[in-house]
């Protein structure tokens, strides 16, 4: 069976994927948030279920990708400049939290922050 919708990203509140959605549905791409009522009622829980979740019919994933990546924000040091991957050395990383093991899921913020590129994948702590 064919997968219906497709998701772009997670987010942890309902606040932070407006602009996002917004700018999906103005270039006539059909957008749906995932647990966006349950996180408004309980924000709390926001790890927990795994953010909010932004769908887009799969026929539509290849478009909102292209968008989605023209306007995300991109990982930045303590100074204000993009992490710089030194694998590939593209500027294009975000924070990455893998979330192993039952101390991890119930609290999250002991976890160490690391960045993924998006480019080759790798995964490398801070500097």
């Amino acid at each position: 069976m064919k997968e219906k919708f497709y998701t772009i990203a997670s987010f942890e509140y309902p606040a932070d994927v407006q602009i996002l959605k917004g700018k999906l549905e103005s270039e006539g791409i059909s957008v749906f948030l995932r647990d966006e009522h349950t996180l408004n009622s309980d924000p709390i829980i926001s790890n927990a279920i795994g953010g909010v979740k932004l769908q887009v019919y799969t026929e539509d994933k290849e478009k909102a990708i292209e968008i989605y990546n023209e306007i995300r924000a991109y990982a930045i040091d303590d100074n204000g400049n993009l992490i710089v991957c030194p694998n590939c050395k593209m500027q294009k990383s975000e924070v990455y939290y893998n979330r192993k093991g039952i101390l991890y899921k119930l609290f999250p913020f002991f976890e160490e922050k690391k960045y993924k590129c998006l480019h080759c994948n790798m995964i490398t702590k801070p500097q």
